[in-house]
């Protein structure tokens, strides 16, 4: 890691120039805040991560998962649907969440064990979503993490609502 010197003050960056905030690293199209920095997890700590998604997204899903979904792809098919227009991925949505619980909260070392998440409304190319998560409950004798978890697009529509369960690797986690 490098530090990169400002007027007011240095930030850390990375060796690809990504900043570096509460101990997690941020590119140019992602954006990142949150209560409580990587390892000082407690009930009601939060983090929010933001992106804008691209048709570019909608390629690499179907790359990994192979989704060809006419509503993806076929704007005239997908106008003319109940969503009037493209949709992403729903993976692409979600995976937001898998970025923020990997990498702020509870950090690096996280696994999902289980997820309950419900597709409010379509995110299309070229919306900003933020998602967000928000800690209910740490148990003592495991290190495992419930989080309320959200996503909310540009016009603060919440477009994902759930709740998830984490692992933490202790191992990962201390390193």
């Amino acid at each position: 890691m490098t530090t990169t010197q400002t007027a007011a003050a240095e930030i850390p960056t990375t060796q690809d120039g990504a900043t570096q905030i509460l101990g997690t690293e941020t590119g140019a199209d992602n954006t990142q805040s949150g209560t409580a920095p990587t390892g000082t997890t407690h009930v009601g700590s939060s983090a929010r991560r933001t992106r804008t998604v691209t048709s570019r997204d909608i390629e690499l899903f179907t790359e990994i998962s192979g989704d060809r979904n006419p509503l993806h792809y076929d704007e005239a098919l997908a106008g003319r649907s109940r969503f009037g227009g493209l949709v992403v991925q729903g993976g692409v949505t979600s995976g937001l969440l898998n970025a923020l619980v990997a990498e702020q909260l509870p950090g690096p070392g996280s696994v999902f064990l289980e997820v309950s998440w419900h597709f409010l409304a379509p995110v299309r190319p070229g919306d900003v979503i933020t998602a967000e998560a928000v800690v209910l409950a740490i148990r003592e004798d495991k290190p495992v993490t419930t989080l309320a978890t959200s996503v909310t697009n540009q016009d603060g529509v919440t477009v994902l609502d759930g709740t998830a369960v984490v692992w933490r690797d202790p191992v990962v986690a201390a390193a």
